[in-house]
């Protein structure tokens, strides 16, 4: 999950649109699946180029509705839905941390009326983390549909509706397939970040 797209794509926020085209440009021939095709570091390439692509899709639906990055404070996007209910953070916090079970338990036990288009979001994160990309995009989907000029959400389905139509990797389709972070995912993104680009400020 993103948290700050210009992080990501290492540019300020008041980036113009070329230099935000060119950083994602190095960023993504850098990642490129077929750099790693025989590298031990695949997978985390793998998710770093999701990584990238959700950031930039973001970036793009934010200036399209006229924002260019202000919405953003402490590294957390304050648009609709994201950050103004404690229940919610508690719930990115815990996903963040890829304590999925807990991430699930609490939005399990909210109320019907509080199904918001960030519950919803939150579900889809909480299948991505656990493999079920089929579920994954059913809640991320119904998320656009509740609040449709969320950037977060519609860069999350834009990478999503990109993986179903080109693939992101083997098993990305398979729906008991683990891929969110790990320690040994983690301590391998430093590795990575180290060894390709000198810049260890996002992990997987």
């Amino acid at each position: 999950m993103v948290s700050n797209p210009y992080e990501v794509l290492g540019v300020p926020e008041n980036a113009t649109d070329e230099q935000i085209k060119s950083a994602y440009r190095a960023l993504a021939k850098k990642y490129h699946p077929d750099n790693y095709a025989d590298s031990p570091l695949k997978d985390v390439a793998d998710e770093k180029m999701k990584e990238i692509n959700e950031a930039y899709d973001m970036i793009l639906e934010m200036r399209k509705n006229g924002n260019t990055g202000s919405a953003y404070s402490n590294n957390a996007y304050s648009g609709t839905g994201s950050s103004s209910n404690p229940v919610f953070q508690r719930v990115r916090s815990y996903i963040m941390a890829n304590n999925i079970a807990e991430a699930e338990r609490i939005l399990d036990s909210m109320a019907e009326s509080q199904k918001t288009a960030e519950w919803y979001f939150l579900k889809g994160m909480c299948a991505s983390r656990k493999g079920w990309s089929e579920q994954a995009f059913q809640f991320i989907q119904r998320a656009v549909q509740m609040d449709p000029s969320n950037p977060e959400y519609n860069a999350a389905y834009n990478n999503m509706m990109r993986n179903r139509q080109y693939g992101a990797g083997a098993g990305y389709n398979q729906p008991n397939q683990q891929y969110g972070c790990s320690c040994c995912d983690v301590c391998a993104g430093f590795m990575c970040a180290d060894m390709c680009c000198n810049c260890c400020g996002h992990g997987c």
